[in-house]
């Protein structure tokens, strides 16, 4: 993946700020179809751009007919990093939302991907329950204001940045225009 050649030829540390993709979205999801209409996208064009941005990349990716709120797999995803091996979630979340099409908004969903990972749902559950990671989740959508963020994923260094799915001599740049120091 671009990100870990990022790491291996640069020195940089990731770190990921979430952004509110379409946080009206109710609990229950809501159909592609419905999301694009009135703004001029097929939906199968964007699904076939998309496959062909994931095959790029060696990542797998389904047809979804349903977008779902992100927000409570945010919340988790901040509570992961807090967790030894919590970097596995990430990958999980993406997994059940891009490849197996479940509704990340569900709770018990979220709580089987959590489980599926080794890390303990219970807690997970607890912590969704209680909202300890709202306050984290809420200042990473101000940053991502604050940075102009459009649309995910954008790529943040040294104050320049990219949005999308870019080639990886695109993230070279911008490291390169950031003064991010090359690994020898």
């Amino acid at each position: 993946m671009r990100i870990e050649k990022l790491k291996r030829n640069f020195n940089i540390n990731v770190k990921l700020v979430l952004f509110p993709l379409h946080p009206e979205t109710p609990q229950e999801g809501r159909l592609i179809s419905d999301l694009y209409a009135g703004r001029n996208m097929d939906p199968q064009e964007m699904y076939d751009q998309m496959k062909e941005r994931m095959n790029a990349e060696g990542l797998p990716y389904g047809k979804r007919t349903h977008t779902y709120n992100s927000r409570k797999a945010q919340e988790l995803g901040k509570w992961a990093d807090t967790q030894e091996n919590g970097d596995a979630l990430h990958d999980a979340l993406y997994r059940a939302y891009f490849v197996d099409t479940k509704n990340i908004a569900d709770m018990d969903v979220l709580i089987d991907v959590v489980n599926s990972v080794g890390l303990d749902g219970e807690e997970a559950r607890k912590v969704l329950e209680e909202g300890t990671f709202n306050q984290a989740v809420d200042e990473d959508w101000a940053k991502s204001r604050a940075y102009g963020v459009t649309g995910v994923p954008t790529y943040v260094a040294g104050g320049y940045g990219v949005v999308g799915a870019q080639p990886y001599e695109a993230l070279e740049q911008l490291m390169k225009e950031a003064g991010v120091e090359e690994r020898t």
